[in-house]
């Protein structure tokens, strides 16, 4: 009986590769340029959120000495809040997208490395949260006279921070989608609004109750939003505050690969990559 040689994967394929990572990410750009309802949808939800807030602000400044000197706090909230939470959405439905076609089993036997996976996810998750902020930061100039670019280097140490978390909460939440299946789709829509009252998205920390703060103290994008009140209020910028943010960013995204790649190696033991459904 003949034995057969083994091949083993050259040096090449297992290299990283930013060519696989570009495959990837053009491979979700012409999904979504494909079809106009996914951008639509990019937009529409932004938009509705900051003329909501929008609005309601200018009541409440023409009412309250305090907020007509605190203008801008709450659209600068919502802005911000989208960066958030469309770029963890953003990371999840292109990962979704691969789930709902059955196609994660094949993606992870060819030479693409799970690394190179969330590297084409994280861009997908720029590209899509550019669409859908960049026309309505315009409304919000258009409408409110707020100038969310106006923030200048804040603004980039924000969006940073931001992204770094709503990374953070993908790669985990697509992890346990992988190991759990689709029975497990739905925290991709809802753990951000889990994140919505203690991140203090809209009120300051001292706000919660004493046992509280020390969770809300614990979440990144706390210090991101107690940092855009300082700004927008005292024009101080808190650079402590963005030096916390980025240290508990650190930790949670290292974090959160490694749980990815935990996670992965169990599915791929118990066979859920093949078997996707509820």
């Amino acid at each position: 009986m003949k034995v057969q040689p083994r091949h083993y994967p050259s040096q090449e394929a297992i290299a990283f590769s930013p060519a696989r990572i570009f495959a990837m990410v053009l491979r979700y750009w012409y999904l979504l340029r494909s079809s106009w309802p996914r951008v639509l949808e990019l937009i529409y939800w932004p938009a509705v959120q900051m003329l909501m807030w929008g609005f309601l602000q200018l009541y409440v400044s023409e009412n309250a000495g305090f907020f007509a000197k605190a203008g801008g706090t709450f659209i600068g909230a919502v802005l911000l809040w989208d960066i958030l939470f469309r770029g963890q959405l953003g990371f999840s439905i292109s990962f979704l997208e691969e789930m709902w076609a059955r196609n994660m089993g094949n993606l992870m036997m060819s030479p693409l490395r799970p690394v190179e996976f969330i590297c084409a996810l994280m861009i997908m998750s720029i590209v899509r949260l550019a669409i859908g902020m960049v026309p309505v930061t315009i409304l919000a100039i258009a409408f409110f006279d707020f100038n969310l670019y106006s923030l200048g280097f804040a603004l980039a140490v924000f969006f940073m921070n931001l992204i770094l978390t709503s990374w953070a909460v993908g790669i985990l939440v697509s992890g346990i989608v992988l190991r759990n299946g689709m029975g497990a789709e739905s925290m991709a829509w809802t753990i951000m609004f889990l994140l919505l009252p203690l991140a203090c998205v809209y009120y300051p920390v001292a706000v919660l109750p004493g046992w509280l703060q020390p969770v809300a103290w614990a979440l990144p994008p706390t210090y991101v939003f107690e940092g855009m009140r300082a700004l927008l209020i005292d024009q101080t910028f808190r650079a402590d505050l963005m030096l916390w943010a980025f240290a508990l960013n650190a930790a949670y995204f290292i974090a959160a690969i490694i749980a990815f790649l935990g996670l992965l190696h169990r599915a791929r033991l118990a066979g859920s990559l093949v078997q996707s459904g509820e």
